[in-house]
């Protein structure tokens, strides 16, 4: 089972809040993404941390990753990606 997101924020710590909503969304859709939303949430916090933190740039995050199991449930393969940058504030909707 593989998933992939986007998320955009304001600040680290609410991009970090945003990835663990997110993954907690995975699980509950694909429950065996159970086994590593840990250490995916762990990668996103620690790729988040590397960039700068800047009032006048948002945080964006890019995950995707997958698992892969045989006929008896017994994990083969894990994967994750995390790309964390920041971006131009997004201009205000409406």
């Amino acid at each position: 089972m593989s998933y992939s997101f986007q998320i955009r924020a304001a600040t680290k710590a609410e991009a970090k809040e945003k990835v663990a909503i997110q993954m907690a969304a995975i699980v509950e859709q694909q429950a065996v993404h159970a086994v590593d939303a840990e250490q995916a949430r762990a990668a996103a916090n620690a790729f988040i941390d590397v960039i700068d933190g800047d009032e006048n740039r948002d945080v964006v995050v890019s995950m995707n990753g997958s698992v892969s199991w045989s006929g008896d449930s017994l994990i083969t393969s894990a994967a994750v990606s995390v790309t964390a940058y920041l971006s131009a504030k997004e201009a205000p909707k409406g």
